[in-house]
């Protein structure tokens, strides 16, 4: 019956651990067919589901990606890492979002404490 008891017990904590605490999937799973990955395309728990290596690269993309839309051509490797730590908070909060959409939410935070107004 003790037995039983903890057995039943064990079963039951190991369901409630949270999806979010599963393995890791690398990003290369999201890979079409050619090997690319649709970047507008990702959702925050996929993100948020990912190697730390693969969040970090993907982090890096985005940041080559914005920023050669506004034509900077600087790095900034400390605000780079700060961007990112404030993306996957808000990708954990949001898993349903798609990554781009958590950048242009950080973004804009970003924007309003330094004061900058978009036309």
């Amino acid at each position: 019956m003790f037995k039983t008891i903890i057995l039943a017990a064990a079963l039951a904590a190991i369901g409630s651990v949270p999806a979010s605490a599963q393995a890791p999937v690398s990003l290369s799973s999201y890979a079409d067919a050619k090997g690319f990955i649709d970047v507008q395309a990702l959702t925050c728990a996929q993100l948020a589901g990912t190697f730390q290596e693969d969040a970090d690269a993907l982090s890096s993309w985005y940041s080559g990606w914005y920023n050669g839309l506004a034509k900077k051509h600087f790095l900034d490797f400390k605000k780079g890492r700060e961007t990112e730590h404030e993306l996957i908070v808000y990708c954990k909060a949001n898993p349903g979002k798609k990554i781009i959409e958590g950048l242009a939410v950080v973004f804009k935070d970003e924007r309003a404490k330094l004061g900058i107004e978009l036309k």
